[in-house]
């Protein structure tokens, strides 16, 4: 049996948006699919490079504010590519979750393979509820996510 591949979801539960990336790993972890080991990530992000030590594959989700259309999604592989600041400048830490990609790019410390996937979202204020658009993208996001079974 392969290594599982680690899923973070990363955000803010009390910023309406910013909590899409938890959602995604919520219903990654009902799948119950064994391929996958999945966090809920609110944490500081330089708490990543520990987090993700041991796994060759890590895809971590997380909210984005890069001016695309709201309930969108890209997909970067920050292993071969950089990740840029200003798509996570909606960052409630002190270090952006790009920042501390960078510093493990730097550190050595990146997984053999680290996919981001930045779900745009369009309200970041204090609150416990998704932007209606949000729910269609967040599944798209998982049924990408699980996809990438064998």
């Amino acid at each position: 049996m392969t290594a599982p591949v680690l899923v973070i979801g990363i955000g803010n539960p009390f910023r309406s948006d910013d909590r899409a990336g938890l959602e995604v790993a919520r219903r990654i972890k009902r799948s119950t699919n064994d391929c996958f080991d999945v966090l809920e990530f609110a944490s500081n992000p330089m708490a990543l490079l520990d987090t993700w030590k041991g796994y060759d594959e890590v895809l971590l989700v997380d909210a984005v504010s890069s001016n695309s259309k709201p309930g969108t999604f890209q997909i970067i592989n920050a292993v071969e590519q950089k990740i840029s600041a200003s798509l996570f400048n909606t960052s409630t830490h002190n270090m952006s979750v790009a920042e501390a990609i960078e510093l493990a790019r730097n550190l050595g410390r990146l997984p053999k393979q680290l996919l981001v996937y930045g779900i745009e979202g369009k309200n970041f204020q204090f609150g416990e509820t998704l932007s209606p658009y949000m729910n269609g993208v967040i599944e798209d996001v998982v049924c990408h996510i699980l996809s990438r079974i064998p």
